[in-house]
Formats: structure tokens, sequence, C-alpha cells
């Protein structure tokens, strides 16, 4: 659900350095856990679907996760830097984001929704012109309202549970966010209710960088096999209790 600040990584023309790692070394693999169900943190450690997948994939390319909790602005930095060698954190796959780094194949199909109060009387996007709006700092829900919507007041936040607490107290009439987040917070929270009307259709991919292609074809394989065998559709069912 997520966008990042690109410009300045191609005006620098950043690119990670070419390594040479070991088959069976740790994957360093950085996310945003404040994503529920995607990745959070429960009981001190993160967890999600997206972090349940990667263990997946991990155990399948036989390399261990080495998982390392960052702000979502950082994750893209991160890959082109060589400091990481995936980042997974419901990342759509833009064209904007392809050409800094490499995506995998999609995992998982997403978009943006939006959340509000049942008593907000909202009923529809274009309800949202000339309301306050929670958004998240560097995702796609900013650019979205800034060129579709440039009348929403824009309140622009660092975490998702920031975004939404807004609502909750009525500094923000809606929030737009990314519908599988969006729908287990209105699960917990009666009060509040999902429009039917989805704005986008999005693909979620783990980003890598264009210097180790090596990488994106072993989680390309390895994606594929967790699919063929079950394990795909088992964590799908867990996280989101529906075929995908």
């Amino acid at each position: 659900m997520k966008t990042f600040f690109l410009t300045a990584l191609l005006a620098l023309g950043l690119a990670a350095p070419s390594l040479s790692v070991a088959a069976d070394a740790p994957l360093r693999v950085v996310t945003d856990a404040t994503f529920p169900p995607m990745e959070f943190f429960q009981d001190g450690k993160p967890t999600g679907f997206d972090i349940e997948l990667m263990h997946a994939l991990g155990k399948e390319m036989n390399r261990p996760i080495e998982l390392t909790n960052i702000d979502f602005k950082g994750l893209i930095p991160a890959i082109v830097s060589g400091r990481a060698d995936a980042a997974i954190s419901g990342i759509y796959i833009t064209p904007e984001r392809k050409n800094v780094v490499d995506f995998t194949d999609s995992y998982y199909a997403g978009g943006l929704v939006v959340l509000t109060k049942k008593d907000n009387n909202i009923k529809s996007i274009k309800d949202l012109d000339g309301k306050k709006v929670s958004v998240q700092v560097g995702t796609k829900s900013v650019n979205y309202l800034t060129e579709h919507l440039p009348n929403v007041k824009r309140v622009e936040v660092e975490k998702n549970e920031e975004m939404f607490n807004l609502v909750k107290i009525g500094r923000a009439d809606a929030a737009v966010t990314g519908r599988p987040a969006a729908k287990l917070y209105a699960q917990h929270n009666p009060d509040f209710i999902v429009l039917d009307d989805q704005i986008t259709t999005e693909e979620y991919g783990i980003a890598v960088s264009k210097s180790q292609p090596q990488v994106h074809d072993a989680l390309n394989a390895a994606l594929k096999k967790i699919r063929d065998n079950g394990t795909y559709q088992k964590i799908v069912d867990k996280w989101f209790e529906a075929k995908s």
C-alpha cells in the first residue's frame, strides 16, 4: 500500500554494490512492522502475513531470515545502499519503484480503501472532498489524494496506528490506507467501517536490489514452490481467512 520518496535516489544514481554471498547465508530483510495483518509486533516479536511468508520463502531457499524493523521510508534506501537484500512490507509494485529496485512476482493483491467512523456520513470517496484525511507519510495514499482529491486536507503521520487514532479521536474524518490493515482495524473496532468501493487495486511484491538478480530469481522460485505445495495458501487462510 506504500510509496517511497524516490526522486533523490534517482537523481543521485545510487546503486547497491554487487555482493558475493554464500548460498546459505542469512537473507537480510527489512520491514516496517506497523501494518497488521501484513506485519506487526506481538509479544515483542514481529509477525503477520508478510513475516510468515518471508520465513517460508527462506526455508525453501535454505537461507535463514535476518529481519530488521525500520521506518517505511527507509526500506528502499536500505536496498539501494546494499544494507539489506530484500524488503517486504506491504509494498505495491509501481513503475516508479521499478526504476530503482526490482520486484519479485506479485504475492498478494491489495489496494487502497477508505476507513471511517460509521457516524461520519462518508459513504463514498467523493465525500472526502474538503474533509480531513489521515495518511501515512511516503505511501501511495498521499500521492493518490494529491492527484485525485486536491481539496482533501491531508493529515500525514509516520505510523499506521497514528493514522487510525486520529480518526478515532475525531482529528481526522477518515483514513486512506491498504485494505488488509483497514479491514482488520474495523473488525476490532465496531464503530468503524471500510467503504465497499475500493479506490485502487494493487499488487504486493518483495523489493530486491537490481544488482542481485540471484536473490530475485531465488525468491521467485521459492514463491512458486510454496504455491505449488500448499504452504502459501495455508498462510493466506491463516491471516485473511479466505482463498486468494
